[in-house]
């Protein structure tokens, strides 16, 4: 870890800053050392990355995929080849087209969750240029290690640490982007995974995720009941009901044979906004506000059909000779007297 960046990261619990104390340095970098907030939580520095994992007993399903990452590392890119050629696809141009959509600059600060083993970070890099700075985390010790020992070399900025992609050790608005491919299927919690990439991400700014899913149009097929009997990655259901409520401009495509998803979007502040109070024209009337905030207990059917014969008889819109009735009525209840 470079020095002055642990500045940068917080308690992912928390969100508190972090105070360095213990630490070994190399020059500009940080070798080791604890990094450790008000609340007393303490993560480690071990061979210049930051332990910032939360929860520090992780739930079961995340031990579980932890252990396979770790057990598939050293094969993982003899392999990941096959996932592109299987569908004839070249995988260069198709990580490209996904990296399009951070739509990036020189200068740009990213992060990239569930980095793997950097087959997307090297490109990221390069989109970024010498003033860029790209973070990328995973949760697994061994794919991390061959992700730095990838980037070694590329002159990129490039700032490695261990975390969980749904505790993010960052605070609000820490960057242009967020990116995040393959993985998300594994994740305890998928939901809070998307809010908190939300949440680091500054207004305007771009996410970016995608993984396996096999479309519902072809889970009955014979090309989708093969797939997804070899690997049941493709049995996950698209999570679309997991986006954030500051997601805008959000568009789907599938990719990789129409097998893998990828959503992005543009991160806004808090629900989309719009006007509810302009007055709605026609026989019902009122406004979008109104309908929603305004309903009273239901009448007969008898008294209904009046209404709506008293409310012709003097062109209000329902809203309005509503409004007016009820008004009146309830003034004149208010007021009796004893």
């Amino acid at each position: 870890m470079r020095f002055g960046e642990e500045n940068f990261y917080v308690d992912p619990v928390t969100l508190e800053s972090l105070t360095l104390s213990d630490a070994v340095r190399d020059g500009d970098e940080i070798i080791s050392g604890t990094l450790h907030s008000p609340s007393g939580h303490r993560f480690e520095i071990s061979d210049g990355v930051p332990d910032l994992i939360y929860p520090f007993e992780l739930p079961a399903v995340d031990r579980e995929a932890l252990q396979q990452y770790e057990e598939r590392a050293d094969a993982y890119d003899r392999y990941l080849p096959l996932t592109f050629s299987t569908y004839g696809e070249d995988e260069q141009s198709v990580r490209n087209a996904m990296i399009d959509k951070l739509d990036l600059h020189p200068g740009s600060v990213v992060l990239e969750t569930g980095a793997g083993t950097g087959r997307d970070s090297e490109i990221i890099a390069r989109r970024l240029g010498a003033d860029g700075k790209l973070y990328v985390q995973d949760l697994s010790p061994s794919f991390l290690a061959k992700n730095i020992e990838r980037m070694r070399g590329k002159g990129a900025y490039l700032e490695p640490a261990l975390a969980n992609g749904y505790y993010l050790p960052f605070a609000e608005n820490s960057f242009d982007a967020c990116f995040h491919f393959g993985g998300i299927n594994a994740f305890g919690d998928i939901k809070r995974a998307f809010s908190e990439m939300a949440r680091v991400t500054k207004p305007g700014g771009k996410v970016v995720v995608g993984d396996e899913s096999m479309p519902p149009w072809l889970r009955e097929t014979e090309f989708g009941r093969i797939l997804m009997n070899s690997n049941p990655e493709f049995t996950y259901t698209l999570p679309l009901d997991k986006l954030p409520i500051e997601a805008r401009k959000t568009r789907l495509e599938w990719i990789i044979g129409g097998v893998f998803y990828v959503i992005d979007f543009v991160v806004g502040e808090g629900e989309p906004a719009a006007d509810f109070d302009f007055p709605i024209p026609g026989v019902r009337g009122g406004t979008h506000r109104t309908r929603f905030h305004g309903q009273l207990e239901g009448v007969t059917p008898e008294a209904r059909r009046l209404a709506y014969e008293a409310r012709a008889k003097t062109g209000k819109s329902m809203h309005q000779w509503l409004d007016d009735v009820v008004r009146q009525a309830a003034m004149r209840d208010i007021n009796l007297k004893d």
